[in-house]
């Protein structure tokens, strides 16, 4: 059935971003795909597919768990994998709206995106600009670090960037979505600096390929292997390495976590909400507001470490 095969492909690419983009773990990925699977049938006994299920039909399949007696936990994951799907679904443009979006989960907590602070982000981009093995390798590693960081662009938008995006010294960086979507991001001092040595580079390169018949490539970050471009997964390998250089645990680096810096850290620093939801590309502010909950986890931390009647236990 077409509609059965449709959905496993999107399981699939849902996994490979899951895995390349937030590092999930062999036993997540397991964990999503069983209950993806699950949704799929039922839809499938509705005469429905990922690509045409409506919040209805999300909220008859949580009822659908319900009665077969499922712990709230276990309907919460269920629902939290299909939000992610349907997230994941609506930025790479398989699907033009996002069902899943209001629909209220069974009451487990909520959790936060994890973020890192202003100091490890600094140790990373002091490390990307040194780690590598040859000089185009650190231009390249730096520049990498440096967009995302000056950005929050996904890691899809980021190792896909075109060539010619980047030519003129660009004070704006013009990003697209898969799906089509584009928005416009400022690029700070450090990144425009790391941006131009890096095109220094690849302009280089580009011209010893002509000199020697070879075509040319377009992306930014361009590559030998079949997609012509630097991979997801060998970002997120090169973000482990660069974050083990920069004294960093890898635990706590990935691609998504240095998008939720740049939105963390322009929060704190008094950049409106809207501003960053357009940066970011969200089509929803609700999405966006995550971020203050982030930033009110973080003042409650400093609050509770550093202020003397917490630390004497308000005596």
């Amino acid at each position: 059935m077409s509609g059965a095969a449709d959905d496993m492909r999107w399981i699939s690419a849902f996994l490979e971003a899951q895995a390349a983009e937030r590092g999930a773990a062999e036993n997540t990925q397991l964990a999503y795909a069983r209950d993806l699977k699950d949704f799929s049938s039922f839809l499938q006994a509705r005469h429905e597919d990922f690509a045409t299920a409506s919040a209805a039909g999300i909220e008859a399949y949580l009822v659908h768990c319900d009665a077969q007696g499922f712990a709230r936990a276990t309907r919460a994951r269920r629902l939290s994998s299909i939000k992610q799907l349907y997230r994941f679904a609506f930025e790479e443009g398989f699907r033009a709206d996002n069902p899943a979006i209001r629909i209220a989960g069974p009451g487990r907590d909520k959790r936060l995106p994890k973020t890192l602070s202003t100091a490890e982000v600094d140790r990373l981009l002091e490390a990307a600009a040194v780690y590598g093995r040859s000089t185009a390798d650190r231009l390249r590693n730096a520049c990498l670090l440096q967009l995302l960081y000056a950005t929050g662009m996904r890691v899809s938008e980021l190792v896909t960037l075109p060539l010619s995006a980047a030519r003129g010294d660009p004070r704006m960086l013009l990003i697209r979505g898969k799906g089509g979507k584009e928005r416009m991001v400022p690029l700070s001092p450090p990144a425009r600096a790391a941006l131009a040595d890096w095109l220094a580079e690849r302009e280089a390169q580009e011209e010893v390929s002509r000199r020697e018949g070879r075509p040319a490539r377009p992306h930014l970050f361009a590559s030998r292997g079949r997609a012509g471009h630097l991979t997801r997964h060998g970002f997120y390998a090169l973000i482990k390495d660069i974050a083990v250089a920069a004294g960093v645990s890898p635990a706590k680096v990935t691609p998504h976590t240095l998008r939720h810096a740049f939105a963390t850290h322009l929060l704190e620093n008094g950049a409106d909400l809207r501003a960053i939801q357009s940066f970011l590309g969200h089509a929803d502010v609700a999405t966006t507001e995550i971020y203050t909950h982030v930033l009110e986890e973080r003042l409650r931390e400093l609050v509770l470490e550093h202020h003397p009647l917490a630390r004497d236990g308000g005596t």
